[in-house]
C-alpha cells in the first residue's frame, strides 16, 4: 500500500513512516498542507492526514483532496471532540483516529479503509446502481435512428439533452419522463458535468432543506434518474462527498 503521510511533526513522521514500512508499505512523508497537495497522485492508496498543519487547516487539506481524488483518508490528529470527528467525516475522511493512539490500531484501521475502499470500487449492489464497468447496461439502448457520434470511452452511448425550459429529458428522440425532483436533481448537476456537488448541497438546492434524513431520498432519486434514462454511468458517486454528472454524457440548454 502506498501511503501518504501528512504529519507535521518530524520525529513522529518518521517513527511511524518507519513502522509502516516495516508492514510492507511504501510511505512518502510530508510535513505541510501544500506539500500534501502537491505531493497526492493516482498512485496514491491511503492518506493520513494530521489536521495540526503548520501552513493550512487538516479540515481544508481533506476536503480539497476529496474534491478531486477517491483515496481512503484517515486522520490522525489530537483533536478529540465530537465536533471535529463529526466534521471530519462528513468531509470525506474515511476514519478518525486521536492521538496518542497504538501503532497497531492505525495499521488495523488503514487496512480496513483500504478493503473498504477496493470493496466500493468494484460495482456491485442489487440491480442498476452504479456499473460504469458493467458490459450488459453499457450495451446501446434503442440504437435505432440516432446518429452514430463520437464515443468517449467509459462515458454513456446515447447523449441527453436536457431542455431547463421546457422541462423536458430527450434521449435518442425519445423523451423521458421524471418528475419533477428527478428533473431538478438532473438539471442541478447539469450545470456543471464533472463538477461534484456535495450531498447537502443538492439536498438544500433540490428539496430546500437541511435534514439529514433526505439522504436516503436522494440516493433513490438518484437511482430513478439512471433508471429512466437507461444510462446508469449519467450520475456518478463521488464516495463520501455526493455526485456529479458524467462529462460528455448529456448536454442542456437554459433560458
Amino acid at each position: 500500500m502506498r501511503v501518504l503521510l501528512v504529519e507535521d511533526d518530524a520525529r513522529l513522521g518518521a517513527a511511524l513512516s518507519d513502522v509502516l514500512r516495516v508492514h510492507g508499505m511504501e510511505v512518502e512523508h510530508v510535513t505541510t498542507a501544500r506539500m500534501a497537495l502537491s505531493r497526492l497522485n493516482a498512485r496514491t492508496e491511503a492518506v493520513v492526514l494530521d489536521l495540526g498543519l503548520p501552513d493550512r487547516d487538516g479540515f481544508e487539506v481533506c476536503s480539497r483532496i476529496r474534491r478531486t481524488h477517491d483515496v481512503p483518508i484517515l486522520m490522525a490528529t489530537a483533536r478529540s471532540d465530537l465536533t471535529a470527528r463529526v466534521h471530519g467525516l462528513n468531509l470525506g475522511a474515511d476514519d478518525y483516529l486521536v492521538k496518542p493512539y497504538d501503532v497497531r490500531e492505525l495499521l488495523a484501521r488503514l487496512h480496513a479503509i483500504s478493503r473498504r475502499h477496493k470493496r466500493d470500487s468494484v460495482p456491485s449492489g442489487p440491480g442498476a446502481t452504479d456499473p460504469a464497468d458493467d458490459p450488459e447496461l453499457r450495451t446501446p439502448l434503442g440504437t435505432g435512428d440516432a446518429p452514430v457520434t463520437e464515443e468517449p470511452p467509459g462515458l454513456s452511448p446515447d447523449e441527453i439533452v436536457i431542455d431547463v425550459s421546457s422541462r423536458t429529458v430527450v434521449k435518442g428522440g425519445t423523451a423521458i419522463a421524471l418528475t419533477r425532483k428527478e428533473f431538478d436533481l438532473l438539471a442541478l448537476l447539469a450545470r456543471h458535468p464533472g463538477v461534484v456537488f456535495r450531498r447537502e448541497q443538492i439536498i438544500s438546492e433540490v428539496w430546500q432543506s437541511t435534514w439529514d434524513g433526505l439522504g436516503r431520498t436522494l440516493e433513490v432519486h438518484v437511482a430513478a434518474v439512471r433508471s429512466k434514462t437507461g444510462s446508469p454511468g449519467l450520475i456518478e458517486t463521488v464516495r463520501g462527498v455526493g455526485y456529479r454528472l458524467a462529462i460528455g454524457a448529456a448536454s442542456s440548454t437554459w433560458t
